[in-house]
């Protein structure tokens, strides 16, 4: 739990890269089985859900604490809107805009 005033915690970020990268590859497996073996149903829970299972779950504890060290280790904090912020000026290098004329012509 974060103390109070810090930020550093990931919500749903890491299961969503464990589904990105780990479970979207363990279903493409179990298609592979599926279509170039047809085996019996039986043969996909020994070695589909097996491999499903570890490919989901084994990811998400050391993935979590790696984004939870990282958020802390720089400095992660919520976002602002910085409300004094000042365009720089602009420079001799930017073309000037040219006025525009209206689309629609009012003196018919």
């Amino acid at each position: 739990m974060p103390i109070r005033g810090e930020f550093w915690t990931p919500i749903d970020s890491p299961a969503f890269f464990v589904i990105c990268f780990t479970c979207v590859p363990a279903i493409a497996v179990a298609c592979w089985i599926e279509v170039t073996y047809e085996p019996p149903l039986w043969v996909h829970l020994f070695t589909s859900f097996p491999l499903l299972m570890l490919a989901c779950l084994l990811p998400l504890r050391p993935l979590k604490g790696w984004l939870v060290n990282s958020q802390y280790f720089y400095k992660a904090e919520e976002g602002k809107i910085d409300r004094d912020y000042v365009r720089p000026a602009a420079t001799s290098a930017t073309v000037e805009q040219q006025p525009v004329a209206p689309l629609h012509s009012t003196d018919c």
